[in-house]
């Protein structure tokens, strides 16, 4: 008789037969085809592209394939003809799903710019390379064939056995809904059509093609890093930095970071294994590289004393944790309040009526801030895209989403980055100590000193595949009740107020507390934000209102 598994426990790493087995999903990378009648099998772009598991039938070598040739297509209609940058991250299934994606632009005489040493590279360098290369075309860059783009393979944080595949066009920052769907709907009709229509040439013939170069993302992004962060003070001052990369794509970033600046910088743990058999389980007992879980980052956070200030990133560097040593692994919303309130008072060259960004379930903390700042909140839906106009023109100074992405405009005012970047986010966190004197929670500590300390928190609950369609069309008036945890309701939005997109769900704002209730878009669930600025009991009344005014929502109408 075989030993028991042990069940896994949140902040220990997984006994080895609970890890992922690295050969048998790459097998089914190569040799499960997907059945695009089956909806779970079929290309589908959520808020960060495609992503999905090879043993499940759902990221496999046709999906690539046809994605791949589905941008093509696109960038072909759309006049864009310059390089295309090309960045993939540590998962599994990256490596892969990279060489099959090379075969398909070089097919299609697209030129690829691979990187240098075949580095893993975070999803901040490539967008940073697309803005860069965009740059030197000048005042008509937007209609120039000569402008770049780019594609990212990477599902985040997501656990080891599954694998993503996202696009950025020429604004450097995720695809909007109209240009994924194109995409989605061309690569779904490839599927179907057996991958009739996909230009392909063997891996051999592609990486020799005169249309695939190399380009080192690693030293652009580096050497402009003190750009955008005051790089001097944080020598300066002398600060022993840990970093944990968590495995993830900007691994080999950290030590040149601290080579090219010189900081005393120390990478706490420098593995690369597929299988991230050296992480932490999640708080379900899964695998997830998220640095804002405390059983993910429970390494670090044991480590915090022997550091000034630590920090991590997830497996494709666009998310950040800070960990501090008198407060531990700080929340995402508490860090941003945090970024905001120091950015807009040491960034004189930034416009004078430069804006914060956030999302719609983001803490109100922020608009706090932002009153005391005399700083316009621009509110918009779930999803990094809403912040890419405002980043590239200037008018939006940092933006910010609750799931730990940011990203913020250079010391000069203009475009850094449009996607998000774990890697500036995280080093802010030295430049605040540095400059202050205090880390990040010690700031923390005082906003809760003048605006109060809101206690926030999300749950999730199950939905139907009709209920999340009914809770994505829910109109105003179909909340009945008057009053949240006792106060009354003093709005019901369906619509972001920044941008007036829809928010595929809705949020309930009273004086002192509001929730927010979405779909999943990869789960048969609904989740439910909330915050609350009387303490955890009402915020736990909060939620209990809100998970009935939803399910009373999401409820069939009765029969006549």
């Amino acid at each position: 008789m075989s030993e028991p598994v042990p069940k896994p426990t949140p902040g220990q790493t997984l006994p080895p037969a609970l890890r992922t087995n690295v050969a048998r999903l790459v097998t089914a990378y190569y040799a499960l085809r997907p059945d695009p009648g089956v909806t779970a099998q079929r290309v589908a772009f959520g808020t960060s592209g495609h992503r999905g598991s090879a043993l499940a039938g759902a990221f496999n070598e046709w999906h690539v394939l046809a994605i791949t040739q589905a941008i093509c297509e696109y960038r072909a209609a759309q006049g864009i003809g310059g390089p295309l940058f090309l960045g993939l991250d540590t998962h599994a299934l990256s490596e892969p799903a990279a060489a099959s994606a090379i075969e398909v632009l070089a097919a299609n005489g697209v030129e690829a710019m691979l990187a240098a040493g075949d580095e893993y590279t975070p999803t901040p360098a490539v967008s940073h390379a697309i803005l860069v290369h965009n740059r030197t075309l000048g005042a008509e860059a937007a209609q120039d064939r000569r402008r770049a783009d780019g594609i990212l393979i990477t599902p985040s944080h997501n656990p080891p056995e599954d694998g993503g595949f996202k696009y950025n066009p020429p604004h450097g920052g995720p695809a909007d809904t109209d240009t994924t769907k194109w995409i989605e709907n061309r690569a779904n009709a490839l599927l179907a059509a057996g991958l009739d229509g996909v230009r392909r040439w063997s891996y051999a013939r592609a990486l020799a093609a005169a249309t695939t170069h190399r380009h080192d993302y690693m030293a652009h992004y580096v050497a402009d890093l003190g750009n955008v962060l005051d790089m001097d003070a944080v020598r300066a001052a002398k600060l022993h930095i840990g970093v944990d990369p968590l495995g993830g794509a900007g691994v080999h970033y950290w030590p040149r970071i601290a080579e090219h600046y010189r900081l005393d910088l120390t990478v706490v743990d420098a593995q690369v294994d597929a299988s991230f058999a050296f992480m932490p389980a999640d708080w379900d007992g899964r695998i997830r590289m998220d640095p804002s879980s405390r059983d993910a980052m429970a390494k670090l956070i044991g480590l915090k004393d022997r550091f000034d200030i630590a920090m991590g990133c997830d497996t494709d560097h666009d998310r950040h944790g800070i960990v501090t040593a008198s407060g531990g692994l700080m929340q995402p919303n508490h860090y941003l309040a945090v970024m905001i309130d120091y950015l807009f008072r040491h960034r004189p060259h930034w416009r004078g009526d430069a804006a914060i960004g956030k999302t719609l379930v983001s803490s109100q903390m922020i608009d706090r801030v932002a009153e005391r700042l005399h700083r316009r909140v621009l509110e918009v839906p779930v999803g990094f895209k809403w912040f890419v106009g405002g980043l590239i023109d200037g008018s939006l100074g940092f933006v910010g989403e609750e799931s730990a992405g940011a990203s913020f405009l250079r010391m000069d005012g203009t475009t850094w980055t449009t996607d998000k970047d774990g890697i500036v986010a995280a080093l802010l966190a030295a430049e605040i100590t540095a400059v202050t004197g205090r880390d990040p929670a010690a700031h923390y500590a005082s906003l809760t000193e003048a605006f109060g300390d809101p206690a926030y928190s999300r749950v999730d609950a199950p939905a139907t595949p009709e209920q999340k369609s009914r809770l994505s069309k829910l109109s105003a008036e179909q909340v009945t009740r008057t009053e949240l945890a006792g106060e009354p309701i003093e709005k019901i939005l369906t619509k972001a107020p920044g941008n007036g997109a829809a928010i595929g769900g809705l949020k309930v704002i009273a004086a002192h507390g509001w929730f927010a209730a979405r779909p999943s878009g990869t789960e048969n669930l609904y989740k439910i934000y909330a915050e609350s600025f009387e303490g955890e009991a009402h915020l736990q009344r909060i939620i209990g209102e809100a998970q009935q005014m939803v399910d009373a929502a999401l409820s069939p109408p009765s029969a006549a």
